[in-house]
């Protein structure tokens, strides 16, 4: 990595926020401790140099290092075809729901880009990687449920993958639907292949919900599996 972005990590990091950071990521021990918008304003100056470069040189060592690289993807400008092909060397780097969730949002261009986007996660749902297919499901929820519910639905009911971090994914992004679409998601949420573990934590994630009335909640924790 170009020393001068690494020092400059460094230099940003904050030790109490690298305390709490680690305590929401246990597994991960390479945290220095840079708040994300902090990281976010670093990506938009690198985007204004040679990002290219950077992206191809960056070191993989530090947490912040990764979710910089995924930063600067996202705020890059250059024909989609490009930008997608930098994400499939992004995603294989995942290793954690920070870096994953933070990276999905930053792909705002997907809004502009629905169709290829769409066609591109499609091979990540059926990935034997954890965050591979949490990207997939990340990338749904951010940016297909409000055009494509239905379809979105679907894939949700589809996912086959054990690993914790993708149900918890499937269940938010069931909560999202339902937020969006409660009729349509309690129809499916009553003929759904889910198993019990992810059905039951969309549930909870709907009644935790501050946009579920009072009266869906009491319907929704009566259809809790026991």
């Amino acid at each position: 990595m170009d020393n001068t972005i690494r020092d400059q990590i460094f230099e940003l990091a904050d030790e109490k926020y690298k305390k709490f950071s680690s305590s929401l990521l246990p597994n991960i021990d390479n945290i220095l401790g840079v708040r994300l918008p902090i990281l976010r304003k670093l990506a938009k100056v690198i985007v204004k140099s040679d990002w290219r470069k950077f992206i191809e040189t960056s070191d993989n060592v530090y947490f912040e290092e990764i979710m910089l690289q995924g930063m600067v993807i996202g705020a890059a400008k250059a024909d989609i075809k490009e930008i997608l092909n930098y994400v499939a060397e992004f995603v294989p780097k995942i290793d954690n729901w920070s870096v994953c969730d933070s990276f999905c949002i930053g792909l705002k261009f997907t809004k502009d880009n629905k169709e290829p986007v769409w066609d591109f996660i499609q091979p990540f749902f059926y990935s034997k990687e954890e965050y591979e297919v949490r990207f997939a499901v990340v990338m749904l929820l951010n940016f297909y449920v409000d055009s494509s519910p239905d379809k979105v639905l679907k894939l949700l009911n589809n996912i086959n993958h054990h690993g914790y971090y993708v149900k918890m994914a499937v269940a938010w992004a069931l909560s999202v639907c339902y937020v969006k679409f409660p009729y349509l998601t309690i129809k499916h949420l009553k003929t759904n292949t889910l198993d019990d573990f992810t059905y039951n934590k969309a549930l909870q994630k709907i009644t935790e919900s501050l946009q579920v009335d009072k009266e869906a909640k009491v319907i929704i924790r009566s259809m809790k599996r026991r």
